[in-house]
């Protein structure tokens, strides 16, 4: 897939209404309040950059997962709320994301608004990727925008439908995150190190592979990190394992290894007794016994881990080491973020629980890039196309 797309200043944006999908997807609380507004804030230089433009921004995000009917819950006024908050200026909130209705409100808003359609998950057809359902959505607009990374690699009607119908462009989020990982994935500077996290390897399994071919070193933690002991011939005691993955992970070492490719796995490791944060718990090197559980990487493969990546030029970072947030065992992960924030390499940070991490142990301003998208940025680093992306044109 090529990840040199057209950008913003492709498109005559001056009186026209400019459709644009936005990923405002934003987590609340019981009462339906905001809890964390950041991806509402991430849209904002891009309707800024089309108001600016003289265009009129129609936007489209879903909110939650009503699967196809409309949930009261799921309205997205709160969302208008906010994001007219954050610009200073009126939202016209629209109970529709389609429609004669909806076509008429657009046409007779006031130059300088802001209009922000009903959750498009409303429709049955959006997830389907309906193409009548995209060609009323591109009836809306004069030219689309895609600014929602976070959607990307899903073929739903508004992510990657209009870009099909109307002359289209990537927008200023979305250019961040695809000039990010064209960087890393594209022309590494070496070396090159992939972090991995998480708790089933048989996720990051299609991103091992791809990044076997590109990587100079892959740090593995987490849960999927106890396969690995597995398959190496080691003990993992009650750690989470996946035994129907061990044949495949003895492959992926085999091809890491003729292409000379580093994968390390822990040395030791902090165990528990069980699931919970005020379990009993103990460092142990090598095997692990039977009734405890691996649950962070030890002191140990921290010090080896902080010394694969003082060298590295680009990293990549998704998942964390541990259960970072249980005290007891956020050590390995905290360790790791601190050395990719005082590397000198061109970082990228992917997925929810890396993101997290980062903000909680105050990374986040020396990480060079946060990905805002969890599953679009695994399924880059698995090599996929993503509709969303490789729908818009490409760049001349």
């Amino acid at each position: 897939m090529n990840l040199n797309k057209a950008g913003l200043g492709t498109l005559d944006m001056n009186g026209k209404r400019v459709l644009m999908r936005v990923d405002f997807n934003v987590p609340r609380d019981g009462a339906g309040a905001i809890t964390d507004d950041t991806r509402i804030r991430a849209a904002l230089p891009t309707i800024q950059a089309v108001l600016d433009a003289g265009g009129l921004p129609v936007l489209m995000s879903h909110l939650g997962r009503p699967s196809g009917e409309i949930v009261e819950s799921m309205r997205v006024d709160v969302l208008g709320v906010r994001l007219g908050e954050l610009l200073s200026r009126p939202i016209l909130k629209l109970d529709d994301s389609v429609g004669a209705s909806v076509a008429a409100a657009i046409s007779s808003a006031s130059p300088g608004s802001v209009v922000l359609l009903e959750n498009v998950r409303f429709h049955e057809g959006e997830t389907k990727g309906d193409a009548t359902l995209a060609a009323k959505y591109a009836a809306l607009g004069d030219v689309f925008v895609n600014d929602a990374f976070g959607v990307c690699h899903r073929d739903h009607a508004s992510v990657s439908g209009p870009a099909r119908l109307l002359p289209s462009a990537a927008g200023l989020l979305l250019q961040l995150e695809i000039d990010a990982f064209r960087r890393v994935l594209d022309a590494p500077e070496r070396p090159f190190v992939a972090i991995l996290g998480g708790a089933k390897i048989s996720d990051k399994l299609p991103v091992i592979t791809n990044l076997i071919e590109k990587v100079d070193r892959i740090l593995i933690g987490g849960g999927m990190a106890y396969t690995f002991v597995l398959a190496r011939g080691g003990k993992a005691g009650s750690s989470l394992v996946q035994e129907d993955q061990v044949e495949l992970v003895r492959g992926l070492d085999a091809a890491a290894k003729a292409r000379g490719v580093e994968i390390m796995i822990p040395s030791d490791h902090v165990i528990a007794d069980g699931f919970a944060a005020n379990a009993n718990h103990k460092v142990v090197v090598g095997d692990i016994e039977e009734g405890w559980m691996g649950l962070d990487i030890g002191p140990e493969t921290e010090a080896a881990y902080v010394a694969a990546l003082a060298d590295a030029k680009t990293v990549i970072w998704n998942g964390p080491m541990g259960v970072f947030e249980w005290e007891a065992f956020q050590s390995g992960t905290e360790a790791v973020g601190r050395a990719v924030a005082a590397s000198d390499s061109y970082s990228v940070v992917g997925g929810g629980d890396s993101v997290a991490a980062a903000g909680k142990f105050g990374l986040t301003a020396d990480i060079s890039h946060i990905s805002t998208g969890g599953g679009a940025s695994l399924e880059l680093l698995e090599g996929k196309d993503l509709p969303g992306i490789s729908s818009l044109p490409d760049a001349k």
